[in-house]
């Protein structure tokens, strides 16, 4: 940890970091191990697992690593063969889809049980007993607002020495209070079963586990013998028990999981959130208010959950220790010396200035480097007026901005169309026409004002005026930015312009900044992501394609590139990785963000490729979910974590705080950061040290993005390629359209 001092600051005495991560202590591991045979593979294994413990009157058992650990209550006698043997036997009985052939269990020995083991039965513990239930804070429209825990297995490194550990958070639930069959009851007159129901997200009653709505199977009179015959929860038995013949039956996919499952409507409920709640018919706006949970709520919260869990978790002999905290381990908590607003940027003419002050250093030094179009050259704008507002003031003030940052420009033609009066379809036409005719003279950008009610438009049906006007203009090579109405109206110009100004031209090929020092880790840094949109009406069958984006040692872009082709599945195969990774890397360093886990062989196809071409890639996971929170502590309350605090889990990974959010709109969200011990190793410190000021280098906007710039907005550029919005004919280039 020594080489974190450097770049470190000491937490203060009144100012004391906090995690959710609780730290286990087991007494005695009353745990038996078994091998099974055949061989099955991790997603059969866990079903296994879940079902036997529920089977089990109490003990509880996991899969780990190709075994199953099977633990009891200390004051219990160990389960042997014989018995897991049975009940195993009775389990693929009640569940005949479980695996196709008998399983047969052969003792191991529980001695070499790891703290991955402990943690998974830890969690189990708690899944299977469920000891939690939501906490209602109010009904609104038919729907409830509740609070609720979400936990899960942690391990972490203290001293040297891993430690098994339980992670706990508190989130907010909006839950519909009706079924799905309540819900299809009252829309059945909207449209068929599969425009209504496929696609939407759901969560069962009996586990609360959430999925999506992949096909209609049928009626309940056709499946109740089979669907009770595998139905493993007491509630989902009642639901196919009592449903009515005609209730529709449908396949339900639960997060990526390949394996689909069959319920009938009355044993689910819509999941509501901010993107789906529009399809239920409520106003998300009007439940926002009670989503916010204040640290005050969330502490109190934290502490009885805490409880009820360790009441659960003690006749097994574990027992939940205090939270990570700076005060026991002030070796695990990092805040960066140099504050992040403070941290030094380069602008054009040599100007160093800071990322809380972007605009006086655009203003000193103009842009870090301009794109050969504009070398010198002007800016040809284009401006299109599709709401009531006046726009002329704004066009002028935006000349002067330019001008301010070095930049000359000309308004080459306006144009404004009325369609308040027009259908959907015919505001469509209408749009591409005016743009047709818009973009006659060639321009380089075009400024889009559009009505407020599009931003709320569903982007999926085509009728998003947004997606249009940035595809009719991408397509063409022509970059746009988009203010709507309500901005134009209730934000003071120079507020919009701020933000506004430099995302244009870094549209247009320029880098308004870089990093003033550069980055020690690597030469270069790269982000992969593969986006996938399913195919409508198949189960099981992906769309999805590929984009990668590099970046210099002062995190300068340099290039992107998207695949031509789509793809099937979640890995990005060789043969793309070949092509996103050129022999110009040879003799480089290149640290790699994979945005998600990296997938199948993408790993030995990327470590193939280095030694291929000569080159060393340092591979690191970022991920968005599934992360406990951090916190400042002061005079014993919870306060909102400081931007660029992070944890330290073990040698290889870390969780990071990037973003700093107001009180009023929630509490930051971390990402947790893992290097691969596959590739090329790069002290934890360094990849937390070189995402936090990659985060910074976000010219669209004054407010740093919670991931770092090769893969901020990665899943944005390759959505759109794959609802066939991206420059028809540059695949690749140097400018960044997607901000």
């Amino acid at each position: 940890m020594t080489a974190i001092t450097a770049t470190t600051a000491v937490p203060s005495q009144e100012l004391v970091f906090l995690s959710e991560v609780f730290p286990l202590s087991i007494t005695q591991a009353n745990l038996a191990s078994f091998t099974v045979t055949p061989e099955i593979d991790q997603e059969t294994g866990n079903r296994l697992s879940f079902h036997l413990s529920r089977k089990l009157e109490q003990a509880v058992a996991v899969w780990h690593e190709y075994r199953l650990w099977v633990l009891t209550p200390m004051q219990q006698p160990q389960l042997n063969l014989s018995q897991c043997q049975i009940a195993l036997l009775a389990l693929q009985q009640d569940i005949p889809d479980l695996c196709d052939q008998p399983l047969q269990l052969q003792e191991a020995s529980a001695a070499l049980a790891s703290t991955s083991v402990l943690s998974k039965v830890a969690f189990q513990i708690l899944r299977i007993r469920q000891p939690f239930r939501p906490i209602l804070v109010t009904s609104v429209g038919g729907l409830a607002v509740n609070r609720k825990i979400k936990f899960w297995a942690e391990t972490i490194e203290l001293q040297g020495e891993d430690y098994a550990a339980l992670s706990l958070t508190i989130r907010t639930e909006i839950a519909y209070l009706g079924s799905l069959a309540d819900f299809y009851t009252n829309n059945v007159t909207q449209g068929s079963p599969e425009a209504l129901l496929v696609g939407l997200p759901i969560q069962d009653f009996d586990m609360g586990s959430n999925g999506s709505i992949v096909q209609i199977i049928g009626v309940i009179a056709e499946h109740r013998d089979r669907l009770l015959q595998l139905a493993a929860g007491h509630a989902t038995r009642h639901f196919i028990e009592t449903a009515p013949d005609d209730e529709i039956v449908v396949a339900i996919r639960f997060g990526k999981g390949k394996k689909l499952f069959h319920y009938t409507l009355s044993a689910l409920r819509p999941s509501i959130t901010a993107e789906t709640a529009g399809q239920f018919g409520f106003d998300y706006g009007q439940i926002l208010q009670f989503t916010k949970i204040p640290n005050i709520e969330r502490q109190r919260l934290l502490a009885n959950f805490k409880a009820q869990a360790a009441d659960v978790l003690m006749p097994y002999g574990f027992a939940i220790r205090r939270s990570l905290n700076s005060s026991e381990h002030p070796d695990l908590f990092w805040q960066p010396v140099t504050p992040v607003d403070q941290t030094p940027l380069l602008f054009g003419k040599g100007v160093i200035g800071v990322r809380g002050r972007v605009l006086q250093g655009l203003s000193n030094g103009g842009v870090y480097h301009r794109h050969p179009d504009f070398q010198p050259g002007m800016i040809r704008i284009a401006a299109l007026k599709l709401c009531d507002s006046s726009v002329n003031t704004f066009l002028e003030a935006a000349q002067q901005r330019l001008k301010r940052y070095g930049f000359e420009s000309e308004i080459i033609d306006r144009k404004a169309l009325s369609i308040s009066d027009l259908s959907a379809a015919e505001a469509r036409a209408a749009l591409e026409k005016t743009v047709n005719k818009l973009i006659t003279v060639p321009v380089d950008i075009v400024l889009a004002f559009l009505p407020q009610n599009d931003r709320d438009t569903d982007e999926q049906d085509g009728s998003s005026l947004y997606h249009l006007v940035y595809s009719l203009l991408l397509r063409r090579n022509i970059a746009s930015q988009v203010i709507y109405d309500g901005t134009l109206t209730k934000v003071e110009y120079g507020q919009i312009l701020n933000q506004v100004v430099p995302g244009i031209l870094a549209k247009l090929g320029n880098l308004p900044f870089i990093l003033a020092e550069p980055l020690e880790i690597a030469d270069y840094f790269i982000g992969l992501d593969i986006s996938r949109l399913p195919k409508a009406k198949l189960a099981g069958t992906l769309n999805a394609c590929a984009s990668v984006r590099l970046y210099g040692k002062q995190g300068e872009f340099i290039h992107y590139l998207l695949e031509d082709a789509l793809l099937e599945g979640e890995e990005i195969p060789q043969r793309l990785l070949e092509r996103l990774l050129p022999t110009t890397l040879e003799d480089k360093t290149v640290l790699i963000y994979r945005d998600g886990r990296f997938c199948g062989r993408e790993i030995p196809n990327l470590l193939e490729r280095a030694q291929a071409i000569g080159a060393k890639f340092i591979l690191v996971e970022c991920r968005k979910s599934g992360i406990p929170r951090l916190y400042n502590l002061r005079q014993k309350t919870l306060a909102a974590p400081s931007q660029g605090l992070a944890l330290r889990l073990s040698s290889h990974e870390a969780v990071l705080i990037t973003t700093q959010v107001s009180e009023r709109v929630g509490l930051a969200r971390p990402l947790r950061l893992t290097v691969h011990d596959a590739g090329q190793p790069a002290p934890i410190e360094k990849v937390v040290d070189t995402t936090l000021k990659l985060t910074l280098l976000h010219h669209g906007a004054l407010k740093a993005p919670r991931l770092p710039m090769p893969i901020y907005g990665a899943d944005r550029v390759a959505g759109l390629r794959l609802k066939g919005i991206y420059p028809s004919s540059l695949l690749e280039g140097d400018r960044q359209f997607w901000l």
